[in-house]
């Protein structure tokens, strides 16, 4: 399997991580690990994969699309992202999107004031549980879940509620690319099936399958991310690694491995 390179992975300290982590993740002695992340390959730019551990809620955050990130004079790319739930613990939620529509002068306000928090959907989680967040989507991660994050290749953060923690909000640029309405749930929340292949992501940025069997025919027009579920793909390709796969034609799921994989749709054929 020469066509697989693993990626060089970053763990990163963070107030609201964790010092004991779900397999196969362990924490060093004394440090608190809240993300971690995996350099992009120079091949696929475009995406990010990183894991998040939490012991406290995270911030509400929104993010903005391509043609925002342009209009707004930040570069080409925006932020859409996904979440697998690979841990929660007993009552562990995600935010995600509001209970009724509401305005901007109404969402600032409740920014403001921290009724934010009642305004949102929090939605009980557990394993094998999958969210796609489309840019403008108000969210926010709840304490006590693990999530493998696969997202556009973008740092740009709108934090609209941080629960009193002396961080900066990002009000005006939030509102300003925010949808300050209900999560499509129907749309965009599955559950990993028990085996098989299944599509979780079908652009318009980018596909994102979970595979046990033969990699789709849309991935075989070029590089992909693939990381490993359940078993491993290689002896240094495991559950909790990622790898560079630079050519999905010719890569073998061994038997009692699961694994996602992702690409841009600039890749090959969309479908």
């Amino acid at each position: 399997m020469s066509h697989l390179i693993p990626l060089p992975r970053l763990a990163v300290e963070k107030p609201w991580g964790r010092d004991r982590l779900p397999a196969p993740f362990t924490a060093p002695p004394g440090q608190r690990i809240g993300e971690v992340w995996f350099d992009p390959p120079a091949a696929l730019p475009e995406l990010l994969v990183k894991y998040i551990f939490t012991s406290a809620a995270l911030s509400v955050q929104v993010h903005p699309s391509d043609a925002q990130t342009r209009a707004a004079g930040l570069g080409a790319r925006g932020k859409e992202e996904c979440w697998l739930v690979i841990d929660a613990a007993p009552g562990a939620k995600l935010g995600i999107g509001l209970r009724a529509p509401c305005d901007a002068a109404a969402l600032r306000t409740a920014a403001l004031d921290g009724s934010i928090e009642a305004m949102m959907v929090w939605h009980p989680v557990k394993r094998g549980d999958f969210f796609y967040i489309p840019a403008g989507t108000i969210h926010a991660i709840g304490a006590g879940i693990a999530v493998l994050e696969v997202q556009q290749n973008s740092d740009i953060t709108y934090r609209l509620y941080d629960y009193g923690r002396p961080r900066p909000l990002h009000l005006d640029e939030g509102l300003a690319v925010a949808r300050p309405e209900p999560y499509d749930t129907a749309r965009w929340h599955q559950s990993l099936p028990a085996t098989g292949n299944r599509r979780l992501v079908d652009g318009p940025l980018f596909r994102l399958d979970v595979c046990d069997g033969p990699i789709p025919l849309a991935y075989h027009g070029g590089p992909a991310l693939v990381m490993p579920l359940d078993g491993p793909l290689r002896a240094d390709i495991a559950p909790g690694d990622c790898a560079l796969c630079t050519d999905p034609r010719v890569l073998d799921v061994p038997a009692g491995t699961r694994l996602l994989i992702a690409q841009p749709c600039t890749v090959g054929d969309a479908r």
